[in-house]
């Protein structure tokens, strides 16, 4: 199982018992510790996609390409590329770039987003949400697949018998699909055959077993064989010596992003029992110390019938010291569990 970490690249203002006294420090030891993940042997690093103060991944690409000139062997992504809101060409022409960069190391893992911010900055109509989504995953396929495309859709002016360059390393870029709790997502990521990224954030992780399983039979309908439909999981998670003191050094960030995302959404505060209780043997929090965090990804594994890669979500107010910690634990003592 390839075991990776994920950042939304957290900016300094709004997670201040980090460490880190500005944005530009911020981005650096972000570089830092991908470079670092890296060199502890991890496989893959990925970058999401906002477009709100709290963090500084905007322009995702501008971020793994700088990692690219540092790094030799780790993939880099997006996590996730908010493809309603984009140009299918310009995503196309930017991940293969950074292929290029990279010497083949670029994915992408589009999705719709878990915030709203793009459709306003972008003139965009949330009632069109899926709609877009769909046309412009349709294009960008396409684009991937096609050095020269014709194509009509709704959402943008149409391209006849268009070149679209540069053309990437890889003889196909991969495009996963980010997906969080809804159905058509899992049934339309397994009909076009593409390979399937869970985010579970809480909750019980065994409970997208019933999901994953309309996934791959509807990859199975269409004709898609089974090494086909691979599936990824993206979790919030950490590492530490203990358990206790990973709970302790995680907590107080988890709090603060929580109750800020659950009071824009309605949710009711978060408190420490609650988060105790998701760090649980089928709690969505992947948090504990070595032995314990390589047996839960493991287990949840086996619950959603088979995984092929395990993403940790990390953004929680840590220090750059504690998550430069959490990836050379990750890389010396849980993957080499997991994959034992």
């Amino acid at each position: 199982m390839q075991i990776g970490i994920d950042s939304f690249a957290a900016s300094a203002q709004h997670n201040l018992q980090n460490g880190s006294t500005s944005d530009a420090q911020s981005m650096a030891e972000l570089l830092d510790r991908i470079a670092y993940a890296d060199q502890m042997g991890l496989d893959h690093f990925g970058i999401g996609e906002h477009h709100r103060e709290d963090f500084l991944d905007s322009a995702p690409t501008m971020i793994l390409a700088a990692a690219a000139a540092r790094t030799k062997n780790i993939r880099l992504r997006s996590a996730v590329t908010v493809l309603s809101a984009a140009d299918p060409v310009r995503v196309f022409q930017n991940f293969a770039t950074l292929d290029l960069l990279s010497n083949g190391r670029a994915e992408i893992v589009a999705g719709r987003g878990s915030f709203t911010d793009a459709f306003p900055l972008f003139g965009l109509d949330l009632w069109n949400y899926d709609e877009l989504f769909m046309e412009k995953l349709d294009l960008l396929l396409q684009i991937r697949d096609n050095e020269r495309v014709t194509w009509t859709g709704k959402f943008r002016p149409e391209l006849k018998d268009q070149p679209i360059y540069p053309r990437p390393v890889q003889k196909s870029l991969p495009i996963w699909i980010g997906v969080g709790g809804t159905q058509s997502s899992f049934e339309r990521a397994g009909r076009l055959g593409l390979p399937l990224m869970v985010a579970v954030i809480g909750g019980e992780t065994h409970r997208f077993k019933r999901l994953v399983d309309i996934y791959r039979e509807a990859g199975a309908s269409a004709g898609h064989p089974p090494e086909k439909l691979t599936v990824g999981l993206h979790s919030m998670g950490y590492v530490a010596d203990t358990k206790q003191e990973a709970m302790d050094h995680f907590y107080p960030g988890y709090e603060q992003v929580m109750n800020k995302i659950g009071k824009e959404r309605g949710w009711p505060p978060t408190s420490r029992a609650h988060f105790e209780a998701q760090t649980g043997n089928t709690g969505a929090l992947v948090i504990g110390n070595p032995e314990e965090v390589a047996e839960k990804i493991l287990r949840h594994s086996e619950a959603l019938g088979g995984i092929s890669q395990f993403s940790f979500m990390m953004d929680m107010g840590l220090s750059h010291e504690q998550l430069l910690k959490t990836i050379e634990l990750i890389g010396k003592e849980v993957s080499p569990r997991v994959n034992g």
